[in-house]
């Protein structure tokens, strides 16, 4: 099979790869593996040096590498600049402070003395998805490098020159063969390698249908797994919040990243006593984006990811208007060369209607208006996803109290759900398992154990 850069602003095919064979394949576990046994022994301040060489490199990459996103996945250049600048940061931090949290844990048992020592697993696998090529493998790897595992990572198969360019940054740095290493094969031979013995773990972002094949799979061989399964996020708006601040946040919320982001606001749940305000400003607002190249620093909408992206979107615009939705702004492909989509507002969507359940990948909003804070609590919480939540009010007491009574993993006042290294990410329902950055993104893959000196007294 070939793996292919295909440009996304003018649907023109830039390179192609081909597939590693099953023996390269076996080889690269068994050097992975191979590399844990002295990797693991490693003191803290060696894997500190590495990490940090890497987060250096990769700044001083940084417009090489921000185009590289660019071209295969069309993110604006200034957004691919700051997703190389937060994926070094999440490399710093963990140099910084992943000795302290990885140091041996005192209990204070009955009888005696213990503690707990957190231990690496092994080789793990990982995942990664195509909207956020540098950042989401930043999150996976350097956690589990400072742990003293080793990873394989599967990337996505449209951006196979950013997966080469992450690989690259690790070789120049110094870091042993081995220890991280890019693997490039399709997302069902991920599936099987889960079963190698010589593999300890893995950690998926992605789709649904591929976090519960990668479950299945880590299920079966008793396999630690983490997974990050995507999101419909609410953005709640009360009728006390300062609606212009509302309306900025919420058209950055929605069309970061293009749209193409897991915890983009996509849902707006405003109150109705503000509904009308709100709702033309807002229109207003995305009418007025400028789309075009994501190369031109004046753009602010770029194309989706690939045709086929485009071409779904539209698809579930089209199939939630034959519902009964009623479409407000857009609802067609751009006019022009390239994966675009227009910028689009539905409403009118009731829980029969198909997209009413589903991810709206892209910039497309859906808007509800309901009477107070019981219903769009109910509102926000009537998703089989949990992934994050926007709620905006100038009373933070009220705010968090609503936080309190929604189902997600992460709940943002007054900001669109973001990330940053210190904070923990991950969601719940089908939005997935277990948590990446922050302190508990380190303890997801480690042995926890368990070391005890007992007295003579012990009554044991």
């Amino acid at each position: 099979m070939s793996i292919q850069t295909v440009n996304p602003f003018n649907n023109k095919v830039v390179q192609s790869f081909e597939e590693m064979s099953e023996v390269t394949l076996d080889n690269l576990v068994a050097q992975s593996a191979e590399a844990f046994e002295s990797w693991k022994k490693t003191s803290y301040e060696h894997r500190t040096e590495m990490l940090i060489k890497v987060s250096k490199l990769m700044r001083e990459r940084k417009a090489e590498l921000a185009k590289t996103i660019t071209l295969e996945m069309g993110k604006l250049i200034a957004q691919a600049e700051a997703e190389i600048d937060l994926s070094a940061d999440i490399f710093d931090y963990y140099a910084e402070h992943g000795p302290t949290f990885l140091a041996d844990k005192y209990l204070n048992p009955k009888f005696g003395k213990a503690y707990y020592k957190q231990s690496p697993l092994g080789t793990i696998l990982g995942v990664e998805p195509w909207n956020f090529p540098f950042y989401q493998v930043a999150r996976f790897a350097a956690p589990n490098l400072m742990i003293g595992n080793t990873v394989l990572v599967k990337h996505a198969s449209m951006v196979p020159q950013c997966a080469i360019a992450i690989e690259k940054l690790f070789i120049d740095a110094g870091v042993p063969v081995g220890v991280y290493t890019n693997l490039l094969i399709s997302g069902k031979r991920a599936s099987a390698l889960v079963s190698d013995t010589r593999i300890k773990g893995v950690s998926l972002t992605g789709s649904e249908e591929a976090g519960s094949s990668i479950a299945e799979q880590a299920g079966k061989y008793i396999k630690k797994s983490v997974l990050e399964l995507g999101g419909s996020d609410a953005y709640i708006v009360l009728e006390d919040a300062d609606i212009d601040e509302a309306v900025k946040w919420g058209i950055i919320g929605r069309i970061n990243n293009n749209g193409e982001c897991c915890v983009a606001a996509k849902r707006f749940i405003v109150v109705q006593e503000i509904a009308d305000e709100f709702l033309e400003k807002f229109t207003q607002q995305m009418k007025n984006l400028v789309l075009g190249d994501p190369m031109n620093p004046k753009t602010q909408l770029g194309p989706l990811s690939s045709e086929d992206a485009a071409v779904h979107i539209a698809d579930q615009v089209k199939k939630a208007i034959d519902a009964g939705a009623k479409l407000l702004l857009g609802g067609t492909r751009t006019n022009c060369e390239g994966a675009f989509m227009d910028p689009t507002i539905l409403t009118d969507i009731k829980p029969e209607n198909p997209v009413y359940y589903q991810e709206l990948f892209g910039p497309v909003v859906s808007y509800y208006v309901v009477k107070d804070e019981n219903e769009a609590i109910k509102l926000a919480n009537d998703s089989s996803y949990g992934l994050g939540c926007s709620i905006f009010s100038n009373n933070i007491d009220r705010a968090k109290n609503i936080a309190n009574h929604i189902d997600a993993g992460m709940v943002t006042i007054n900001h669109p759900t973001w990330t940053t290294a210190e904070l923990p990410f991950g969601g719940t329902k089908n939005s997935g398992y277990g948590r990446e950055l922050s302190e508990l993104g380190i303890q997801e893959f480690v042995n926890r154990k368990l070391v005890r000196i007992s007295e003579f007294s012990d009554p044991m």
